[in-house]
């Protein structure tokens, strides 16, 4: 089956892969990028795209108010 999560702006995948790290790191998860997501709990990984979307969220409003 084809994903349906297709990425609006595809050059933007290698700036939210290091994100998604970033993200990863400051949560207390080392080396998500070569981990089994799979052994990992589903609140680990909602988490850190839960704070990967609070992230985007306030760097979106920060740039619409000018700051």
């Amino acid at each position: 089956m084809a994903s349906r999560n297709r990425k609006v702006v595809p050059e933007a995948q290698a700036a939210l892969n290091q994100m998604k790290l970033e993200t990863a790191t400051e949560l207390g998860i080392s080396n998500y990028d070569t981990v089994d997501k799979g052994n990992l709990t589903a609140r680990q990984n909602g988490y850190v795209g839960g704070y990967m979307t609070k992230k985007l969220v306030e760097m979106a409003e920060r740039q619409m108010s000018g700051k």
